[in-house]
């Protein structure tokens, strides 16, 4: 792991950003230590520097747990193949037609969530050698790759999913092999994800412990109230 830059910001928490191997990232952690890790994914593979990802990262080191994120292959500054960009431009040609888009997003999303699993593996097994982490680790966002994560990584223990993305099939029928407690947050009139296959994702988890938070309005429009809820679930799980 290499530390290519860090700043301790305002309230103590000291922000580093980080490569591991061909694996960029940035670590927040509290003051207080060893802290419990939340691996932090933003959806659909948007850039780790993300201003709704880097804020709720920041108010969650704020409540003290350490807190990481990476960027996907073909996501921020790291490379697009050429599949990659062609998935895309088709992906925007359909949508601005009005055409069905679930086909292209299995195009798209499946192969990010197959690429990235195994570098949150690779990022978790750096990041618990640190002295400043320790205790179990939550997992916070993209809901496909969360779903995969927590059904072949044995060390997360929680997780909180947004319904703001594209889900495969693949991970869908994943979901009911989930058994941890979840938080699952929903945005009712979110434009591009339709509510009824949200609804019925949370039916399929198999946790015996799992909440769904429904919020009035559209896809960024998750009130920061659940930031704070967030700390809460988490609070009840890894401390």
């Amino acid at each position: 792991m290499q530390i290519t830059s860090e700043q301790r910001l305002d309230d103590g928490i000291l922000e580093r950003e980080f490569t591991i191997g061909e694996i960029p990232g940035t670590l927040w952690t509290p003051a207080s230590a060893p802290a419990p890790l939340i691996l932090m994914a933003h959806n659909n593979g948007l850039p780790k520097g993300a201003s709704r990802l880097v804020a709720r990262a920041r108010h969650t080191a704020a409540y003290g747990y350490a807190v990481a994120t990476i960027d996907a292959r073909g996501c921020g500054d790291r490379p697009r193949s050429v599949a990659d960009e062609q998935a895309r431009a088709d992906l925007r040609r359909v949508m601005q037609a009005g055409e069905p888009v679930d086909e292209l997003f299995e195009s798209l999303i499946g192969p990010l969530v197959e690429n990235a699993v195994p570098e949150w593996q690779t990022t978790l097994d750096t990041l618990l050698s640190l002295p400043e982490i320790g205790g179990p680790v939550g997992f916070s966002g993209w809901t496909a790759v969360g779903i995969r994560l927590a059904v072949v990584e044995p060390r997360i223990a929680a997780a909180g999913f947004f319904a703001g993305g594209y889900v495969p099939r693949a991970q869908r029928e994943e979901a009911r092999q989930i058994t941890i407690p979840l938080l699952f947050l929903l945005q009712w009139d979110d434009e591009g994800n339709p509510r009824q296959r949200a609804l019925e994702l949370f039916d399929a988890f198999g946790s015996r412990e799992k909440t769904l938070h429904a919020n009035m309005g559209g896809h960024v429009g998750t009130p920061w109230f659940e930031v704070e809820d967030g700390g809460r679930f988490y609070d009840r799980h890894l401390r």
